[in-house]
């Protein structure tokens, strides 16, 4: 996508995006670990803030002029701003269908496993991701055989204090609907000025098998959360 090309929406979210980069002093550790070309699926850790995600899409745009499709809630797609704005930045309705369709396409599929109700975890589970029985996305990686890229960045729970409390619990399990309790900085809900920064994996290559078994898929799914878990681990420790 060339600068002609951009849409005024995405140039707008570009130039927020810029300005919380810099708010936050976001860098990539491990940025040539992105596949030069080709279709891949790359995993984030899910925070409250969500736009830790936006900030590596932007990057990797300015790295190869790729710009990532994200999987979004069907929740964006149900008003008519926020579909508008999905579709002007490169959001895609989460289903097995479009995933697969964007691999198919060449594109990078960036997708956050443990979806809203890891973004919901009260602050007392920060670095914690919520992925045992979300495997959808390494039936997928199995399928169209393209490679995993993870992307850390632990430091995002840090954005906004998270409190546990039953009305976001009971809204969430009632109507799947984001209602947490939380302030910023504070006692306001201006975003914590922490220092950000991804760390990513080196791709994981999804074994080519006849059968996409359970075994195959727990085994895939086993190696990418524990790995997942170090990649935290280590972003953590990194200054």
């Amino acid at each position: 996508m060339s600068n002609e090309q951009l849409n005024s929406t995405f140039k707008k979210t570009r130039s927020v995006m810029k300005v919380l980069s810099q708010y936050h002093s976001y860098q990539v550790i491990g940025e040539n670990n992105f596949p030069a070309n080709g279709p891949f699926i790359l995993l984030n850790n899910h925070s409250l803030a969500t736009y830790d995600g936006f900030l590596l899409g932007l990057k990797i745009f300015d790295l190869t002029g790729r710009l990532p499709k994200a999987l979004g809630d069907d929740m964006l797609f149900n008003f008519s701003p926020t579909k508008y704005w999905c579709e002007r930045i490169g959001i895609i309705p989460a289903s097995p269908k479009n995933a697969k369709q964007a691999l198919l396409d060449g594109e990078i599929l960036a997708l956050a496993p443990g979806g809203m109700i890891e973004s919901l975890r009260s602050s007392k589970e920060r670095y914690k991701i919520k992925w045992n029985s979300r495997k959808g996305f390494i039936k997928l990686a199995l399928e169209a055989q393209v490679p995993i890229v993870l992307a850390a960045c632990p430091q995002a729970d840090k954005i906004f204090h998270v409190y546990n409390n039953p009305i976001t619990d009971f809204m969430y399990d009632k109507f799947k609907f984001p209602l947490p309790i939380f302030r910023g900085l504070g006692p306001t809900l201006i975003p914590r000025p922490v220092k950000l920064w991804h760390y990513v994996s080196e791709p994981i290559i999804p074994p080519k098998v006849k059968d996409i078994s359970k075994e195959v898929i727990n085994s895939l799914h086993h190696e990418v959360v524990t790995k997942m878990n170090k990649l935290i681990l280590d972003a953590n420790n990194f200054s």
